[in-house]
């Protein structure tokens, strides 16, 4: 008598978090998202079993090993021709491990990937899976951007089972997938792109580059949110996790790492785009800075920090008269409730109330500072605004404002110091902490303690 294969199971998946529910719910107990719940289908145990020794794991089972035993391997990396793209993966591509590039619709990932394709192409063989274009579209493309393909090969399939086994066959040591909510995997019934389907197949996908020491690109999606497109459990299988930032109709683009295995996290690389592609800007505080010809008031440089990178950055408001009863508070670039308090800072340890005014901050650029040395020369350049008063174009400040009204000392001081130095600055306001002993040559640095201070010192 034929035995009757089980029946999949039906399961309800956060695809926030991939955390697996009994039964539907408006908001997911685990992370405590609201309305990322969805239906999803289970393969029964056999076959789970069955995808965990599929090969691409490995046969062999493990063993207990002592840390001190094991000697450190130094890994290789592989350059991919494009400066900026190899700092923020750490220095270049590690061989086998998984990248994962996210970004919005149209923003140059497929472009950049095609470019650095070219490169890598030259020293390992590469193979470019696409599952949204077709390869003569590919070709359109890469003969647009100047890419000559050799090295290259192109492969139109959407069944990681395919894709794997024509991997094994060509033996390319770079993958790059486009992108990974077109896969699907035979194991499981469900849609392309859902919660269970990008999870499997990035799984797979993963094993594959681990035993075959092949390095693996995934493209992916991101919600409207702006947030990786799938379960949040793919961010911590892959080595790096880079994002894709830029304005739609800006020249700018900005690649920033938020994990990276083999390199520093929340490094930054920009790029300009072209009618040739994505070309890399070498010196971005040079395009990041506005030179006016004549002091404006509202307008004030600070050095951020962008992983190992000094940049040189301008941060502009504009306080208004506002006709409303709750006066607005806008921030582009910057928290919006970070700006609130330091508002508050300022009427209770500077004396200044804002009660009737709209204030609003921008950073020159598009830039996005998440860091609290933006909060100084936030308060100076509203202030400045604030009085009509413009401030020295040679003046940089940085600084950490706590809620007593201190100014910290915030990281790097020193590195920022020297790379105002470097691009004209000739005064700063900076924490007392953050002042080097020895000083910095060509530089006047006023060293404050508190907000009243800073407000005295312009």
């Amino acid at each position: 008598m034929a035995t009757v294969p089980p029946k999949p199971r039906a399961a309800y998946v956060c695809n926030a978090c991939g955390a697996a529910q009994p039964k539907w719910s408006g908001q997911c107990a685990d992370c405590g998202a609201w309305n990322s719940v969805e239906e999803a289908t289970r393969p029964p145990p056999s076959q789970h079993r069955a995808a965990g020794r599929g090969g691409f794991a490995g046969a062999a089972q493990s063993e207990i090993q002592s840390l001190a035993d094991l000697k450190p391997e130094e890994r290789v990396r592989t350059g991919t021709g494009i400066g900026e793209l190899d700092r923020v993966l750490g220095g270049g591509l590690v061989i086998g491990s998984v990248v994962l590039l996210g970004g919005d619709p149209g923003i140059g990932k497929s472009t950049l990937l095609l470019q650095a394709c070219e490169s890598l192409g030259a020293q390992h063989p590469v193979l470019y899976v696409s599952g949204e274009e077709s390869p003569q579209q590919i070709g359109l493309r890469a003969r647009r951007l100047g890419v000559t393909g050799a090295g290259i090969r192109l492969l139109a399939e959407t069944c990681v089972e395919r894709v794997l086994a024509l991997a094994e066959r060509e033996g390319p040591r770079v993958i790059v997938v486009d992108s990974i909510q077109t896969l699907y995997t035979d194991l499981l019934p469900s849609a392309p792109g859902s919660v269970s389907q990008v999870r499997e197949t990035a799984a797979q996908l993963v094993r594959f580059a681990k035993r075959a020491d092949t390095a693996v690109f995934l493209v992916g999606h991101v919600t409207k949110e702006g947030a990786l497109a799938g379960p949040r459990v793919l961010e911590h299988m892959v080595d790096t996790v880079l994002y894709f930032e830029g304005e739609a109709g800006g020249p700018f683009r900005m690649v920033r790492a938020i994990k990276n295995r083999f390199g520093a996290v929340n490094e930054l690389g920009v790029f300009a785009m072209g009618d040739r592609g994505l070309r890399e800007v070498r010196n971005p505080s040079a395009i990041f800075l506005s030179r006016h010809d004549q002091p404006v008031p509202g307008s004030v440089v600070m050095v951020t920090r962008e992983g190992t990178r000094p940049l040189l950055v301008e941060v502009q408001a504009l306080v208004d008269e506002s006709p409303l009863a709750n006066p607005r508070r806008v921030a582009l670039g910057l928290d919006q409730n970070r700006l609130a308090m330091l508002l508050a800072v300022l009427h209770r340890h500077g004396g200044i109330g804002m009660f009737n005014q709209d204030v609003f901050v921008n950073v020159v650029g598009g830039v996005r500072i998440s860091e609290t040395a933006a909060d100084l020369p936030l308060v100076l350049a509203v202030l400045s605004s604030y009085r009509d008063r413009p401030l020295p174009l040679e003046l940089m400040a940085f600084g950490e404002i706590g809620l007593s009204g201190e100014v910290r000392p915030v990281p790097n001081g020193p590195d920022r110091l020297r790379e105002a130095a470097k691009h004209g600055i000739r005064r700063a306001i900076v924490p007392a902490g953050n002042v080097p002993k020895e000083g910095v040559e060509g530089l006047e640095i006023l060293a404050v303690k508190t907000l009243a201070a800073a407000i005295e010192g312009v």
